[in-house]
C-alpha cells in the first residue's frame, strides 16, 4: 500500500512537473507547407519565424518565459491546414500561430481559429473581402498591391489590354474580379481583358503563352497581371522566354513572385518584367541591412534571399511581442485589443501601424527584375497606404467597413444599413 502511494505520489509529481514545464514556455505555432507545390514559397517563412523566436529568446524571451516553436507541415494540402491548426490549438496549446500562404489554406483554417479562439498572423498578400477578429493580416490587401500595380501599367506604361492570369483558387479569382471591375470603371472594354486560370503546379504553358502572345498582337500595349502561385511560376516564365516574350513587348507584373521564387530561375530572359510588393530585398534602410545580415547568419547561407512575406512575418511577430508586453499576458482577447494602434519599424525605412480592421499601413513598390534575381524599385507611393479589408469596386463590398473596436466591433459593418452582417 505504501509502495502504491509512493508510485502515485511520484506520478503526480511528474505530471505537475510537466505542467509546470509547459507553463514555463510560450508556444508559437508555425503553420507553413514544407512539402508540396507551395514549399517553394512557404519553407522560408517557417525559417523566418524560427529566426525571430531565436532572436527574442536571446533578448530574454517574453514575460519572463522562453518562446517555444511548434512546427507542423500541412504539405500544401488545404483541408490538412485545418486539421493541423486544430492540433496546434487543442493538443499543443499554442498561444499564437504564424502561418498559411494561399487564401484557400487561410479559408480552411479560419473556422477552426474562430471556433477555438486562436490567434493567427497571416503574412501574404491576399484578395481582401474578409476580416476576422482572430486574424491579423500583415500582407497586402488589393488596394496595397493589385490596384496600384494596374494604375502603374496604365499611367506609366500606357497599357491598354490586360491578361489576368492566375492559379485557380480564391485569391486570384477574387483579385481578378476586383481588377476586372476596376478596369471597366476606368473605361477598359471587356474585349481588352483576357482572363485565364490554371491549376496548382501547372507545367504545360505552351498554348496559354501562345494565346497571350496572340492577344498582345492587336496593336495595343498589352501586359500580364499575374496571380500565378507556387512552383507553376517556374515553367510559366521559362515558356515566356521560349516564345520570345520580352518585358518590352508584353510586360508581366506579378503579385506572387519575389526574390525567393526568382532564386530558382534563369532570370536573364525575365529582366524588365515587374512585381508589385511592399518590400524588396534591395530596399535601402538600416533596418533592412540588419535584417538581411541576421537572416544570412541564422540560415548559414549567403545565397539565401529575403522577400516581402518575410517582412510581413517580421512586422507581425514584432507587433505581437509588443502587444503581449502591453497586455501583460498571451490571452488572445487581451492581445488582440492591445494590437490595435501598435506601430513597429518596417524594413523599407518607415513604420507599420496596425489598424482597427486588423490590416497594416504599407508602402507600395513596383520593382523590375534584374539579372541577379533582385528587383530595382522603379516606382513607389509617397506615403504608406492603409489596408482596406473590403473593396470599393465590388457592389456587395463598397458599403462595408471592418472595425474591431467598440462600439462597432464588427468585421463587415454595413455603413448604409448601420448593421453588422456577420463575423467576417
Amino acid at each position: 500500500m505504501k509502495r502504491a502511494f509512493a508510485k502515485a505520489l511520484v506520478a503526480s509529481s511528474l505530471v505537475a512537473g510537466m505542467m509546470l514545464h509547459a507553463a514555463d514556455t510560450i508556444k508559437v505555432g508555425v503553420l507553413h507547407s514544407l512539402s508540396g507545390t507551395m514549399a517553394i514559397s512557404e519553407t522560408t517563412l517557417k525559417d523566418t519565424v524560427l529566426m525571430l523566436i531565436d532572436e527574442q529568446n536571446k533578448k530574454g524571451g517574453l514575460l519572463g518565459k522562453k518562446l517555444e516553436p511548434v512546427v507542423v507541415d500541412p504539405a500544401s494540402n488545404w483541408p490538412l491546414f485545418a486539421e493541423k491548426m486544430r492540433g496546434l490549438l487543442t493538443k499543443d496549446k499554442v498561444d499564437v500561430t504564424f502561418g498559411c500562404w494561399t487564401s484557400v489554406s487561410r479559408k480552411s483554417v479560419l473556422p477552426v481559429v474562430e471556433e477555438l479562439n486562436g490567434l493567427l498572423f497571416y503574412p501574404v498578400q491576399y484578395e481582401g473581402e474578409e476580416s476576422s477578429k482572430n486574424v491579423f493580416y500583415t500582407g497586402a490587401a488589393p488596394n496595397q498591391q493589385a490596384i496600384p500595380a494596374v494604375d502603374y501599367l496604365m499611367n506609366e506604361m500606357g497599357v491598354k489590354r490586360f491578361v489576368l492570369a492566375g492559379t485557380d483558387y480564391v485569391y486570384p479569382r477574387t483579385t481578378n474580379k476586383i481588377l476586372e471591375a476596376y478596369l471597366k470603371a476606368k473605361g477598359v472594354p471587356a474585349s481588352d481583358i483576357m482572363i485565364n486560370y490554371t491549376p496548382f503546379g501547372h507545367s504545360d504553358w505552351q498554348s496559354i503563352v501562345s494565346d497571350i502572345k496572340k492577344f498582345g498582337s492587336a496593336g495595343k500595349k498589352t501586359a500580364v497581371v499575374s496571380t500565378i502561385n507556387g512552383d507553376a511560376n517556374v515553367p510559366f516564365y521559362k515558356e515566356l522566354g521560349n516564345q520570345g516574350i520580352t518585358s518590352e513587348a508584353i510586360p508581366v507584373v506579378a503579385f506572387s513572385v519575389g526574390e525567393e521564387e526568382l532564386s530558382g530561375l534563369d532570370t536573364k530572359p525575365l529582366v524588365g518584367h515587374l512585381a508589385a510588393w511592399n518590400y524588396f530585398q534591395s530596399a535601402q534602410s538600416k533596418a533592412n541591412d540588419e535584417f538581411i545580415s541576421s537572416w544570412k547568419t541564422f540560415i548559414k547561407d549567403d545565397k539565401r534571399v529575403t522577400n516581402d512575406p518575410m517582412e510581413a512575418t517580421y512586422i507581425g511577430f514584432n507587433m505581437w511581442v509588443k502587444a503581449v508586453q502591453k497586455a501583460g499576458t498571451t490571452d488572445v482577447d487581451a492581445v488582440s485589443d492591445a494590437m490595435i494602434g501598435i506601430t513597429v519599424p518596417n524594413l523599407t525605412g518607415g513604420t507599420a501601424t496596425m489598424l482597427k480592421n486588423h490590416h497594416l499601413t504599407k508602402p507600395v513598390l513596383i520593382g523590375e527584375i534584374q539579372e541577379n534575381g533582385q528587383f530595382e524599385t522603379v516606382w513607389q507611393t509617397d506615403d504608406v497606404v492603409p489596408g482596406d479589408a473590403w473593396s470599393d469596386f465590388l457592389p456587395g463590398s463598397k458599403d462595408l467597413i471592418s472595425d474591431w473596436t467598440k462600439p462597432v466591433n464588427c468585421g463587415n459593418y454595413n455603413t448604409a444599413t448601420k448593421k453588422c452582417i456577420g463575423a467576417n
